[in-house]
């Protein structure tokens, strides 16, 4: 016998030995079915901040195989061929396939997971009510479509602005999904706070706890310090400056993103995808007790008004939330509290003739 066949005998018996040795000390563990991710306004921004980091398993877990679903408007599906391209060119193991589509039925189907990216921007000279309405016909659209051609267990994550009450109008369309299946991101207001936080008392984002984001995704926000821990400490003992959290923290977090548009002439549009994957990946694997901030349909927590979509600090289970219950707020909390509440009443009235 040659030296190379030898060698390639050799290598062969120690395989099936290992093999063999593998399979009696191990339990085979069968590996995951496919998933339906749903990604709409794919080819923008945001969507192709996000994409590649679901397909390479952030998201849902590294065990966690993946279809996407990518919808985008018809004169868009040139540049989403593209993102497709590198998508596959980067070989993921955990992306099983790929839909791209301007068909809402198509995107839509058998979707166990939906991130509702696109939506209509804000012009020059375009009025918050109009934008809302502009806003109302798409998420209707996507409700519509949730309701009739996704899975009923699907979770959303509404991530295009005006998010609450876009979240708000599709779940109005979607009546055959719970409600409470369907979420609008407030997880980067969150983040951007936590790293102002850390900045400040130069101290690692995972050393806040007890943080939290309450009402719109608006300038009317509340990022919440008055439960907030450092390092096992109360976040107030530690920075010592209320001016600053009052004057400098508060009106930084709420207007971050205009700061950086002018910055770099764009919106955030990596930071708001982390930040989709952030509220997906903790709501369906756990938060371990930990507080994270999402805009759920309100159950009249905190004298907030049923069925609007209000930021609250919730921790999740097993791809469930729980609104943090009984916190005591003080008066300057309970004021702004209110200010973002109303701001949500009124763009709920604004679109009121639309969810009849």
């Amino acid at each position: 016998m040659s030296m190379s066949k030898q060698i390639l005998s050799a290598v062969s018996l120690a395989s099936k030995q290992s093999s063999r040795s593998f399979a009696s000390s191990h339990k085979i563990i069968r590996p995951k079915e496919p998933v339906r991710v749903t990604v709409t306004g794919a080819a923008g921004a945001i969507g192709y901040a996000t994409l590649f980091r679901i397909a390479s398993g952030q998201m849902l877990g590294p065990d966690q195989p993946v279809i996407l679903q990518l919808l985008e408007l018809t004169p868009a599906l040139k540049a989403l061929e593209g993102v497709v391209m590198e998508l596959k060119d980067c070989a993921f193991p955990l992306l099983r396939g790929i839909v791209q589509t301007d068909s809402t039925q198509k995107a839509f189907e058998g979707a166990d997971y939906a991130l509702l990216i696109g939506a209509k921007p804000r012009g020059p000279g375009m009025e918050r009510a109009d934008l809302l309405k502009e806003n109302a016909k798409i998420f209707a659209e996507q409700g519509k479509a949730l309701n009739s051609y996704s899975n009923r267990n699907v979770r959303v994550v509404v991530v295009g602005n005006p998010a609450n009450t876009n979240a708000m109008i599709a779940s109005h369309h979607a009546p055959k999904i719970p409600s409470k299946q369907i979420t609008a991101m407030t997880r980067l207001d969150h983040n951007r706070a936590l790293a102002q936080l850390a900045d400040k008392v130069h101290c690692k984002v995972s050393d806040i706890e007890r943080f939290a984001i309450w009402g719109n995704h608006s300038l009317t926000q509340h990022p919440d310090i008055s439960h907030c821990h450092i390092n096992g400490r109360l976040a107030k003992e530690v920075i010592k400056d209320d001016a600053w959290v009052k004057d400098t923290f508060i009106p930084a977090v709420q207007t971050r993103g205009a700061a950086i548009i002018k910055a770099r002439g764009a919106s955030s549009a990596a930071s708001a995808g982390s930040s989709a994957i952030d509220h997906m990946h903790d709501w369906m694997l756990g938060t371990n007790g930990k507080w994270i901030s999402m805009a759920v349909c309100s159950d009249g927590s905190y004298n907030t008004d049923k069925g609007i979509w209000y930021s609250f600090p919730v921790v999740t289970r097993n791809g469930d939330y729980m609104i943090v219950p009984n916190l005591p707020c003080d008066d300057f909390t309970k004021e702004r509290m209110e200010i973002t509440r109303k701001e949500l009443i009124s763009e709920r009235d604004a679109i009121a003739p639309l969810l009849k």
